[in-house]
């Protein structure tokens, strides 16, 4: 089956989420950087929960930090499903990155999502900030990067996220294949 690569830069940099909770086929994880984008947490949920999640912008002098997963073909579109790509929350983009490992190619083109619609005044919930830094120390992302995750301004999870997330959990999670 062919394989893709996925950039993962929130949430789906922990493989617990990515290929357990989401069921997405997980051949190979590399840590990379991408040259030319900025991680934010300004991307507001598709339903108001009052709380953020990470996004990428462009910024010419910026690197984003994250893990690119090598990937069957045919899960890019599952991905798509499960993050709002068909209604617009995400779009997805093609970027070079750069895996931070020696024995990996220089440079790779991989798929990432992206959106437009942010929101300054909102905050990621603690939960979710947790599972981006256990995502980045799962994968050695510079100890750095981490501190700086640890220091994003954070909020508890709030009621309705926490009513709503079995739900999605299965929703989110693909067939047995």
């Amino acid at each position: 089956m062919p394989t893709v690569w996925y950039f993962a830069y929130g949430s789906n940099m922990q493989t617990a989420t990515l290929c357990r909770r989401r069921g997405v086929a997980c051949h190979r994880a590399l840590p990379a950087r991408v040259r030319t984008w900025r991680v934010v947490f300004d991307k507001p949920p598709l339903l108001p929960l009052g709380e953020s999640f990470a996004n990428l912008v462009p910024d010419p002098a910026g690197e984003a930090l994250g893990v690119v997963f090598e990937i069957d073909a045919v899960d890019i579109t599952h991905i798509d499903f499960t993050e709002g790509v068909l209604i617009g929350n995400y779009r997805r983009i093609e970027i070079a990155a750069e895996p931070l490992v020696t024995d990996a190619p220089e440079s790779l083109m991989a798929h990432t999502l992206v959106s437009e619609r942010r929101d300054p005044t909102l905050r990621p919930s603690e939960r979710y900030m947790a599972l981006l830094i256990a995502g980045a120390r799962e994968h050695g992302l510079p100890e750095e990067y981490v501190a700086a995750l640890e220091r994003v301004p954070a909020r508890p999870e709030s009621e309705d996220a926490a009513r709503l997330r079995p739900l999605l959990d299965r929703f989110m999670k693909r067939g047995t294949r």
